[in-house]
């Protein structure tokens, strides 16, 4: 009798309930290991680490390429001018097409920047309720037609307006991208991943010159937009066809009956609660319906408050603040250099190819002393402490090469001195951006990238070349401006020589470490690792 009861009752266990609810529906509390039971947690097989590291090197080079097609001569082109005789030329490029003034033109080609300030910090708010994988495809389209909008303009408005949206396009793979390849990195190349992506900005800007220059003169500058949007499309709509991939401390963004979180109010505050606590016995939701105007106010009020609420995470984080502190002073520096360098070249030294010298050294030291960069410290062991060290040294040493090169009456004394410090002053380029990763805990990555670069932006590189126009104009004299200029650099080396002292903790896997809802532990590990966790019971 035991044993036919037995049998009877695993009889009646093995079939199916047809009023029971699917087992997703009900057990959402425990992350699904089966990879075709879930999607979101499988990458596709061929998307490996290295190819991402790939793919994303080649955006940012994209990115790049585009701020030198805009500067270079082919693309840019000259203004119209007349001579005392009354006969005038009608100018190439842009600026002739459009018969733009010298400022018209100085707009146009730091007119991307408005919104890439503006959007920055949006997108990475907007990460944590959409999936970042998808805003950068977001990002990217935007880029994409509004680069395409660049060679269909048709006066000085629309292509400023296409150059802004440009720079909405760009703000999200700025502030998304490098989370990315720190969760993906192997973690004794996580630096020497970063300095690679990084290495592509002024590879993509040298590559930009000649790319513009050569299309601008062999067919047409439209042309030059139109090659870029084309090359960046196919990527763009990569974003949207392969499987999301997930960011390390955001959980998955789905509809709310699949989500595994529901928000509610708090206090006026915006809450997360994982369903797991709720009572699942509890009736399926209604349909939703169109929010009337006051719940989108609501809504946006509680982002808002939300946002405030990271930002004031984000600048109590004194080893964030510091680090960016002395890159804004870095890239006042290394701003006022690109722009300003040539002509006191010239003026001091007599350069008749100053633009093409201080190109070359900026691109060869740029990729050799970023990737330097990024391998030495994690040589060193990759901690805030130790990134703070090599940024303080190379920093200071940079400095004492630079300063000592603008000290020289002989060129080719300059040239030398000039190029060691050039290659020790970008090291600083993957040691800066993983203090800016690590010293926050992981879903405040994108939000610490964005203002990171606002930040070195509006207090850096803008103001630095309208600064060091006015220094000039009152002493005349370009040696004692760029001496003055690069004294700054010294300035940078002392604020991150402070850093080495401030109480620094990696905050990579912090989330990990305290009471993280099951669902985002599943995202904790590497987003292309194909070993899942285990279901926590």
């Amino acid at each position: 009798m035991g044993e036919s009861a037995t049998l009877e009752l695993q009889k009646s266990a093995a079939k199916p309930d047809p009023d029971a609810k699917p087992e997703t529906e009900m057990a959402i509390s425990l992350p699904v290991v089966d990879s075709e039971a879930n999607p979101m947690d499988s990458s596709p097989s061929w998307f490996t680490p290295k190819r991402l590291l790939v793919i994303f090197c080649t955006i940012n080079m994209l990115n790049y390429i585009d701020r030198g097609v805009i500067a270079s001569n082919g693309v840019n082109g000259s203004k119209r001018t007349c001579d005392s005789s009354g006969k005038c030329t009608s100018g190439s490029g842009i600026q002739g097409d459009f018969n733009l003034n010298n400022f018209e033109d100085g707009v146009l080609s730091s007119a991307f920047m408005v919104g890439l300030l503006i959007a920055s910090p949006i997108f990475a708010s907007l990460a944590k309720l959409h999936n970042p994988f998808r805003l950068i495809g977001v990002g990217l389209l935007v880029w994409t037609v509004a680069t395409a909008g660049c060679g269909f303009s048709f006066n000085f408005w629309t292509i400023t307006i296409c150059r802004m949206l440009v720079g909405v396009g760009e703000a999200s793979f700025i502030s998304l991208a490098a989370p990315f390849i720190d969760d993906n990195a192997p973690p004794a190349q996580k630096t020497a991943w970063l300095a690679i992506f990084y290495m592509c900005i002024p590879t993509g800007i040298a590559v930009g010159y000649v790319y513009g220059g050569l299309v601008g003169e062999h067919f047409h500058w439209r042309a030059a937009f139109f090659g870029e949007s084309i090359v960046m499309l196919p990527f763009a709509i990569s974003g949207f066809c392969i499987k999301p991939l997930k960011l390390k401390g955001f959980g998955p963004s789905t509809s709310i009956k699949g989500n595994d979180y529901e928000e509610t109010e708090n206090e006026g505050a915006k809450q997360e609660l994982p369903i797991q606590d709720q009572d699942l016995t509890e009736k399926p939701l209604a349909p939703s319906h169109k929010k009337s105007l006051s719940d989108s106010f609501k809504s946006f009020g509680i982002q808002a408050k939300r946002f405030g609420r990271d930002m004031k995470a984000l600048l109590s984080e004194k080893v964030f603040v510091v680090n960016v502190l002395g890159y804004i002073a870095y890239n006042f520096v290394i701003g006022a250099y690109s722009y300003w360098g040539p002509k006191a070249g010239y003026d001091i030294y007599r350069m008749s190819n100053a633009d093409l010298m201080f190109g070359g050294i900026t691109i060869v030291c740029g990729i050799f002393g970023t990737l330097a960069g990024g391998f030495v410290l994690d040589k060193m062991e990759s901690t805030i402490s130790n990134a703070f060290k090599l940024l303080a040294g190379a920093t200071f040493l940079g400095a004492i090469f630079c300063f000592g090169a603008f000290c020289f009456k002989s060129l080719y004394g300059f040239i030398v001195f000039f190029s060691i410090g050039e290659l020790l002053v970008f090291a600083t380029q993957g040691p800066v951006n993983y203090i800016c990763l690590h010293c926050v805990k992981p879903s405040l990555r994108p939000l610490s990238m964005a203002m990171s670069t606002v930040s070195i932006h509006i207090f850096g590189d803008v103001p630095s070349s309208p600064l060091v126009g006015v220094l000039q104009d009152a002493i005349n004299d370009w040696r004692k401006t760029a001496l003055i200029l690069t004294s700054i650099l010294f300035i940078a080396a002392i604020v991150w020589f402070i850093g080495i002292f401030l109480h620094s903790v990696d905050r990579f896997n912090e989330e990990s470490e305290h009471g993280v809802p099951v669902v985002e532990r599943s995202n904790l590990r590497p987003l292309l690792d194909g070993n899942p966790e285990p279901a926590e019971l």
